[in-house]
Order: structure tokens, then sequence, then C-alpha cells
């Protein structure tokens, strides 16, 4: 899981070639809390077949607006810089974020 920054953006996630999987959380989110040791599991599990980052909206947080997160925990494909699909708020399950992840893989 490679943890992503205003700075690490855009090339780590909009410029990679292939699948990139982004974990929006924030500073206090009990939920993205939650969440969070389940998409390091399922990064482990799969790993080498996409990329996995996280990244705190609290300290980006132009950066998650910019990108339309307007909720937390959100979990977002890209493939090839452009969105491809997104969980957001109560949707974001580990059983969620694993079948969006079958799909891509």
């Amino acid at each position: 899981m490679i943890e992503v920054d205003k700075n690490t953006f855009e090339d780590e996630v909009l410029k990679a070639e292939g699948y990139v999987l982004v974990d929006f959380y924030g500073n206090g989110c009990v939920p993205c809390e939650a969440l969070m040791p389940h998409v390091h599991a399922i990064a482990e599990k799969y790993e080498g077949k996409m990329k996995f980052c996280a990244l705190n909206t609290s300290k980006a947080r132009r950066l998650a607006i910019g990108q339309k997160v307007l909720g937390l925990p959100t979990v977002t494909i890209y493939k090839d810089g452009e969105k491809v699909e997104e969980l957001v708020t109560e949707a974001a399950t580990a059983e969620n974020v694993e079948a969006m992840v079958e799909k891509y893989i």
C-alpha cells in the first residue's frame, strides 16, 4: 500500500498505467479506520495484480475535492488515470471493495 499525498498523487495514480485503487480516508474518520485494515489485507492478497494507494484527505482537501471525493471513506479504482468505479461511505465495505477489485484483475 503506497501512501500518496498532494505531491505524489498525480505520478502514482493519474499517470500510472493500468489499474490503481485509492483509499481516500481522513483523520478521525471512524468508518475509515474500521475499513483500513481490510483494504490493506486486500492489497496484500492482490499484490502485483493492481496498484494500491491511500490518501489522507485531511492533508489534501483540494485534491480530494478535485477528485470529487465528497464523503468518507471513498475507495476508487482508476485505469490509466481515469476513474472507473468507486464506493462511497456505507457502500465501502470490505466485501464490496474486494468484489470491485476482482472485477478489474
